[in-house]
């Protein structure tokens, strides 16, 4: 019972570590990894991953900017 326990709060911690976009978002497109060139609209920004970042893991909306997941897939 005991390592059933340290296993889930193990487990609940590397959740709570990460990045939420990133881990639940799905895969990554080109452009939601690609910056806008001068002239092209922004890319728009997921905000209820970027809240669970901010409450769950402060550092973890730095990784979600990096690889581009806070971003909403490309509409059509």
């Amino acid at each position: 019972m005991k390592k059933l326990s340290n296993t889930f709060v193990i487990a609940l911690l590397v959740i709570s570590m990460s990045s939420c976009a990133t881990v639940f978002g799905g895969k990554v497109s080109e452009y939601q990894r690609t910056k806008p060139k001068a002239g092209e609209p922004q890319r728009e920004v997921r905000v209820g991953a970027l809240i669970a970042d901010i409450i769950l893991f402060l550092p973890g909306v730095i990784v979600d900017f990096a690889t581009g997941a806070i971003y909403k897939p490309e509409g059509k």
